[in-house]
């Protein structure tokens, strides 16, 4: 794999600005120049002393002591050898306000870049570019999620207290900056931190939901709906595909009595556009795999529990891992930087892993407003005042932006002011309790009392323990659906089309120790046709769980290296599927000699996605190729309706060759399935050639796909690029831009709890220091580390220890 050295990447970054400073005199600012309007005066930038050069480190300062205003007591820090902090405290005031001031310390400038990303607030730094963005944020309530979290958290006077300690901390780091130790970025930005709020944690995990849980395809089914009629939208868009292997089948098990309502009629709103977006859809390679074995299964005896989240990849990371340590909680596992306590992670007891579970959680309502004032909306026949708030947006070298928005008792309203956008994460909740249970959890009762906090993102939890028990629980706020609502928008002058209740959290789907010997879960279909709900997604994957299903049933003596080998996993269960039957739909010979060597490497290939896979090339340009083709009926007027999935795609082409949608709208000619898979089979050999010419080398499938992880400033030469197998709709789901974004195993042995983790990253937000990207080698390659969470004494290879003590009044 290749990555870029620390000093080289120095050296390259000060070379092009030295270049353009040539240009430009080195103290002016450079705002309001188009496509650089956010980069700032380089002269304070390249000042020798406190610049650029001053944040380049070959280990990190690590000093004995530190006093800090606030703490109770002594807090002992040891850094492990990939800079990993493990934090002991004796009280949990003093763990958090810790945690808070060292996450900020290594990610303070990415911290409160999520945040103003997340609340709409990038112009006033990036400037006008951003300002759509930032508008489009505020106007899906972002801000007013985090407040509605905000208060439910500071309500629970426990969190009240976590979330005050935490944001001290980080404000106590905040206080030591000057210019000469401020991170990197704010000196090439031109801008200073500012001060941590309780408000930022609440907006960071809003961030993750609007991540995990705002996909849906309402407007989109709504232009289909009209255009090809129900039966057809069955066809293309199941609810249910049934490929097989649900998270959770306990068919007719379902022992409560379940919440009911009538149906309701499905009407159409008129004047429904689709939303303008491309068809590569970024949300497919959004996923994430995780399992527990029982010990019934394992070499040891004792369950093993392993996740992977699947997120884009990033400089810094997404995830800081921490340890722990407090009267009454030892964790270890990753933070998400700007939050209190461990997201995914394990103790002395459990161990506890997320994936997301893909449920329909948005809505849009069509609107009827009185008159332009948009000050009254019409419901259930009488007339409703609005809410109006005003938006201010403060944009880097230009005066102030207003906008107001406009809020229904459904949410607020979308830009074209014609529907409301209802969203379960716009309700209060508590997710932070969640976690903070969790990491103090001893047994599946914790477990289970600790997910009663959880409301949005609907996730996926597995979980084992050192007593033995496994278990999967798909928490969320679901509301009760009706048969295909949500699918469509809804209208919004109707209270009868609303939410009307929501599923009794101890009605979701769980299951406990099954018969199997397992629990997983890869974002597929959550639970058997006997639950009594109604369930439906924006989308359901269709491989990686049936392929983690395979080798889980296949398992007696399961190890560590089994389940670290399963995380690596590249077989691709969609090429087996469909490429025989793509390859006996084409007559070779006519072929030309490039298409020849193709057919007979993908005639050869074992499905494996591997580093040096040609075969895997050819194939995802063959696929790339025939998916758009397949659906050029998609394309209406420029936006986009969703392809059908992978896996229908597949299913509608071997079962249904002559359908309609297979003929290519832009031919004279009737097209069948063989037809589309010739024309694109000879389009992907016509890219992979083109590719090859370019690039002057063979195609192989690490190279083509090209896994780059990019840093938040989206500068290449703080990018590092990596040779990695896998794919989306495989166990290892590395593509371009997204992946594994932490590999994590606990195997929970009563003699001790073991862990193995790894991420695409470093510890460190620093692009000068060795930890900024150190285990991305590793993580590249395969391999973990071992995660220590002994005592402070027993920390083997240590960089160095910190003695956090009160500041003498």
């Amino acid at each position: 794999m290749a990555a870029y050295p620390r000093m080289k990447t120095f050296k390259v970054i000060l070379s092009f600005l030295i270049t353009v400073s040539l240009v430009y005199a080195l103290n002016r600012s450079w705002s309001g120049v188009p496509g650089v309007d956010s980069l700032p005066a380089l002269g304070r930038f390249l000042d020798p002393f406190h610049g650029f050069w001053a944040n380049a480190e070959d280990q990190p300062a690590i000093p004995e002591t530190l006093s800090l205003p606030g703490l109770k007591g002594e807090v002992k820090v040891v850094y492990d050898s990939m800079l990993i902090p493990h934090i002991y405290a004796t009280n949990d005031d003093d763990l958090y306000f810790a945690q808070g001031y060292i996450t900020a310390s290594f990610r303070l400038w990415q911290m409160e870049t999520q945040i103003r990303g997340g609340a709409g607030r990038l112009s006033e730094v990036l400037g006008k570019r951003l300002l759509d963005y930032d508008r489009s944020q505020r106007r899906l309530g972002m801000v007013y999620a985090a407040e509605n979290a905000l208060q439910a958290m500071e309500g629970d006077p426990v969190m009240s207290k976590v979330l005050a300690s935490y944001t001290a901390g980080v404000n106590a780091y905040i206080e030591t900056l000057n210019a000469g130790n401020l991170p990197m970025e704010y000196k090439l930005l031109d801008y200073q931190p500012e001060r941590w709020k309780n408000f930022n944690s609440a907006m960071l995990l809003k961030n993750m939901a609007q991540t995990l849980n705002i996909g849906e395809k309402d407007k989109e089914m709504t232009v289909a709906l009209t255009m090809f009629g129900k039966p057809m939208i069955d066809l293309l868009w199941p609810d249910n595909e049934m490929p097989g292997d649900p998270i959770v089948d306990k068919t007719g098990q379902w022992k409560f009595n379940a919440i009911k309502f009538d149906s309701i009629p499905l009407v159409v709103p008129e004047g429904v556009a689709a939303n303008r977006h491309t068809a590569d859809d970024p949300g497919k390679d959004v996923g994430s795999n995780n399992w527990a074995v029982s010990g019934s299964k394992t070499a040891t005896g004792s369950p093993i529990l392993c996740n992977d989240p699947h997120l884009n990849l990033s400089l810094p990371s997404l995830w800081f891992a921490i340890h722990l340590n407090a009267p009454g909680v030892n964790t270890m596992g990753s933070s998400l930087p700007g939050a209190p306590g461990v997201i995914i992670g394990f103790n002395d007891s459990i161990a506890w892993g997320l994936t997301n579970a893909q449920r329909d959680l948005v809505d849009y309502y069509k609107l009827r407003f009185k008159d332009n004032s948009m000050n009254e909306y019409f419901s259930d026949g009488s007339w409703k005042a609005t809410r109006k708030v005003v938006e201010k947006y403060d944009v880097k070298g230009q005066e102030p932006v207003y906008d107001t928005i406009t809020f229904t008792h459904h949410g607020p309203v979308t830009k074209d002011n014609l529907y409301a956008f209802r969203w379960v994460s716009h309700d209060a909740s508590n997710e932070l309790r969640t976690f903070y249970e969790l990491n103090r959890g001893k047994n599946h009762s914790d477990y289970m009392n600790a997910l009663n906090s959880f409301s949005a993102p609907a996730q996926n939890f597995v979980f084992a323990s050192v007593g033995g028990d496994i278990a999967m629980r798909i928490q969320g706020k679901y509301p009760v659906r009706r048969k295909d609502e949500g699918k469509f928008v809804l209208d919004g002058t109707k209270t009868s089309q609303e939410w009307q209740a929501f599923i009794p959290f101890d009605q979701n789907v769980m299951d406990k120790n099954p018969p199997t010997g397992f629990v997983s879960s890869a974002n597929q279909y959550p639970v058997d046709a006997t639950y009594p709900y109604y369930v439906t997604g924006s989308s359901f994957e269709a491989y990686r769980n049936r392929r983690i299903n395979q080798v889980l049933s296949s398992l007696t003596k399961a190890t560590v290296q089994d389940m670290m080998n399963l995380q690596l996993d590249n077989y691709n269960l969609k090429a087996a599927e469909s490429l025989p039957y793509f390859l006996s739909n084409l007559d070779s010979t006519s072929f030309t000699e490039p298409e020849k060597k193709a057919w007979q490497v993908l005639k050869s290939w074992d499905y494996i996605n591997n580093i040096e896979s040609q075969a895997a090339s050819y194939y995802e340009a063959w696929w790339d190729a025939l998916l758009p083709l397949t659906w050029d009926e998609m394309d209406v007027d420029g936006n986009f309706i969703d392809f059908p999935t992978t896996f229908n795609t597949i299913r509608i082409l071997k079962e249904q060759p002559t359908l309609s949608f297979l003929d290519i709208k832009s031919t004279s000619e009737v097209e069948t399935a063989r037809e589309l898979l010739l024309k694109s089979f000879k389009l992907g050999v016509e890219a992979v050639e083109k590719w090859k010419l370019e690039r002057k080398m063979d195609p192989a499938w690490a190279d083509f796909k090209g896994t780059i992880i990019r840093h938040l400033l989206q500068l290449d030469p703080l990018s590092v690029r990596v040779k990695h197998g896998g794919n989306h709709d495989i166990v290892n789901a590395t593509t371009r831009t997204h992946g594994p974004s932490w590999r994590m195993i606990v195997s929970l042995e009563k003699t001790g709890v073991k862990a193995w983790g790894v991420y695409p990253g470093g510890q460190s937000g620093n692009a000068g220091s060795k930890y900024f990207s150190n285990m991305i080698p590793l993580w590249g390659n395969g391999k973990y580390i071992s995660l220590q969470f002994t005592g402070a004494d027993n920390i083997p290879n240590a960089l160095g220890t910190t003695t956090f003590k009160p500041e003498e009044k």
